[in-house]
């Protein structure tokens, strides 16, 4: 991962989020601030961390990654076609009525363990799948996608409280925590802060990394679990709309109804910049 840009980001990096852009520009729609501050991320997961099998995606043996920021699922799309879970050809098809994928993730696409969006319910899913691994005396971790905004539901705090209790050293719950939501900044929505001593106090093992730093996150993930017999909270410090200068921290492009083949062409050219 060598060559980065102005914006410090690798050659991976960039090129997955220039497959964003023209998955977001073929339907002319979507959530590009959310996807952009998850690529790294992911990448990392897929490229370096997680057991899978895109041939096989329902083999038992892989480990379960679970986008409960259903939202954000542009940059999981392009990971999956990239990986071989289905043709990049369906990422022209993102949001069309004859297409696979649509504005969040849905259990029956290759690679997509749950079907979210509904904020909230992803780390009690992702509970789930950890005790069964238990129970079947299986060797696959669980990683869960939160966002920020989504740690105000209640329902997170209430699975938080259950995967200590049980112990549950294969889960790890990942925040994007870019500090916005979809209409403020999550101080003045509703604040999370002390925000890693929150998940301390729940009894997670607590890392907090840049996350968009490859060999932080990489450390982060190798090193799970954080605290010994106890789930694992990773918060990623983000940016929100990170690798277009325009995009970052603009709440304009947390979703978009219509995007522009000029607004296309002005995002790549960023991208390239």
């Amino acid at each position: 991962m060598n060559g980065k840009n102005n914006s410090g980001l690798d050659e991976r990096s960039l090129g997955l989020r220039r497959m964003i852009v023209k998955t977001l520009g073929s339907a002319g729609r979507g959530h590009l601030g959310p996807a952009f501050s998850i690529v790294e991320i992911i990448t990392v997961l897929y490229d370096k961390v997680m057991k899978f099998k895109p041939g096989a995606p329902e083999w038992n043996g892989r480990d379960r990654f679970i986008l409960s920021k259903g939202h954000g699922c542009a940059a999981l799309y392009v990971m999956l076609a990239d990986k071989g879970f289905f043709s990049c050809s369906e990422l022209e098809r993102f949001c069309k009525y004859d297409g696979l994928l649509g504005g969040h993730p849905e259990f029956n696409i290759p690679g997509v363990e749950a079907s979210t969006g509904s904020l909230g319910h992803g780390l009690s899913i992702g509970i789930g799948m950890a005790l069964n691994a238990r129970l079947r005396r299986m060797d696959y971790n669980v990683y869960v996608l939160l966002g920020d905004g989504e740690c105000g539901e209640g329902s997170i705090w209430e699975g938080a409280m259950s995967a200590s209790k049980h112990g549950l050293e294969n889960l790890v719950a990942i925040v994007d925590y870019n500090k916005s939501q979809a209409y403020g900044s999550t101080s003045e929505v509703l604040d999370l802060e002390p925000f890693a001593d929150k998940w301390r106090g729940f009894g997670f093992g607590v890392v907090e990394v840049d996350g968009h730093d490859v060999g932080g996150l990489l450390s982060a993930f190798k090193n799970a679990p954080a605290r010994k017999g106890k789930p694992t909270a990773v918060i990623c410090h983000t940016v929100k709309g990170k690798g277009a200068p325009f995009t970052e921290n603009n709440m304009e492009w947390h979703h978009k109804n219509k995007i522009s083949d000029q607004d296309i062409d002005l995002l790549l050219k960023a991208l390239e910049a």
